[in-house]
C-alpha cells in the first residue's frame, strides 16, 4: 500500500506540472464563474431557479466536457510512460506491476475528480450566500453521478492505454470512443427504430448500456422525476425500472463498467510486453 500511495502521489505531482490540469481546472472553475456573472441563479427555466437552475446548467456542460477531458488526458498515461522509458525506470525499483498500475489510476482519479467537485461546491456556496436553499439530495446524487462517470472513463482510458504502445494512437482511439458514445449510438439506434428492424425494448436496452446515456437519464431524473422531457420513452423506463432503481442504475452501472475495464486493462498490462 505504501508503494501504491507513492505511485499515486508521483502521478498527481506529474499532473500538477502539466498544463492540461490547469486548463481542466480553469474550464470548470471558469464556467462556474461565468454562470454567476450571467445571472443564471436568478433566472427561471421550466420552474428551476437558484441552485437547482445552476446545477441543471452545470450538469449539461459536464456530460460533454468531462468524458473527453478524462479520456485525452488519461489515455496516454501508461503509453507515454512506455514511450519515454519512464515505465522501465519505475519498474527498476521494487514496485510490482499491480502497485504501478493501480497507483497511476488512483492518482489520475484524484486529479480529474477534485476540480469538478470543487467547482460544484463553490457554486453551492455562492448560491447559499445569495439566500438560496440547499438541495441536499440533488447535490449528493449529482456528486455520485460525477464520481461514477469519472470511474467509467478512467477505466476505459486505462484499458486503451495498456493495449497501444503509441500515445498518438491512444489519443485517436479515445476520441473515437467519445464520439461513438456521445452521438453515434443515438443516431444509429434512431435509424434502427425508424426502420422497425429491432424492437423498441431492445433498442432502449442497448441505449441504456451506454454509460453516457445512463448518466444523461440519471441527470434528467434529478430535475424531472417524471422524465417528461424525453417523451414516451419515459413511460417504458419508469414502468420497467422505477425512479429509485433508475437513479441507482445510473450511479452503480458506470462504476461497475469502469471497474471491469480497469481490471481488463490490468490483465492486459500484466500479460503483454511491457516495453
Amino acid at each position: 500500500m505504501k508503494n501504491l500511495g507513492l505511485v499515486a502521489y508521483l502521478d498527481i505531482r506529474e499532473s500538477l506540472r502539466a498544463k492540461w490540469f490547469y486548463v481542466y481546472a480553469f474550464v470548470f472553475g471558469g464556467l462556474m464563474g461565468l454562470f454567476f456573472i450571467s445571472g443564471i441563479t436568478d433566472s427561471v427555466v421550466m420552474g428551476f431557479t437558484g441552485l437547482s437552475r445552476l446545477l441543471l446548467v452545470f450538469i449539461q456542460v459536464t456530460i460533454i466536457i468531462l468524458p473527453i477531458f478524462i479520456l485525452i488526458t488519461t489515455v496516454k498515461s501508461i503509453a507515454a510512460d512506455r514511450e519515454s522509458n519512464v515505465l522501465e525506470y519505475m519498474l527498476s525499483f521494487p514496485i510490482s506491476l499491480a502497485e504501478y498500475y493501480w497507483g497511476k489510476l488512483l492518482g489520475r482519479f484524484m486529479t480529474v475528480f477534485f476540480p469538478v467537485i470543487v467547482a460544484l461546491f463553490i457554486g453551492v456556496a455562492w448560491g447559499l450566500s445569495q439566500g438560496g436553499e440547499m438541495p441536499w439530495a440533488m447535490i449528493f446524487l449529482y456528486s455520485a453521478l460525477i464520481f461514477s462517470i469519472c470511474i467509467v472513463f478512467l477505466g476505459i482510458a486505462f484499458f486503451i492505454s495498456t493495449l497501444v504502445k503509441s500515445h498518438d494512437v491512444a489519443l485517436g482511439l479515445s476520441f473515437t470512443v467519445w464520439i461513438v458514445l456521445l452521438g453515434f449510438i443515438d443516431v444509429a439506434l434512431i435509424g434502427l427504430m425508424m426502420q422497425n428492424r429491432i424492437s423498441d425494448e431492445a433498442i432502449l436496452t442497448i441505449a441504456m448500456l451506454n454509460p453516457l446515456e445512463a448518466f444523461r437519464i440519471g441527470a434528467i431524473a434529478l430535475f424531472d422525476p417524471e422524465l417528461t422531457v424525453i417523451g414516451p420513452v419515459a413511460y417504458y423506463l419508469l414502468d420497467t425500472l422505477g425512479h429509485t432503481f433508475l437513479m441507482l442504475y445510473a450511479v452503480v452501472y458506470p462504476i461497475v463498467l469502469g471497474g471491469i475495464f480497469a481490471f481488463l486493462g490490468y490483465l492486459a498490462f500484466r500479460k503483454r510486453d511491457l516495453l
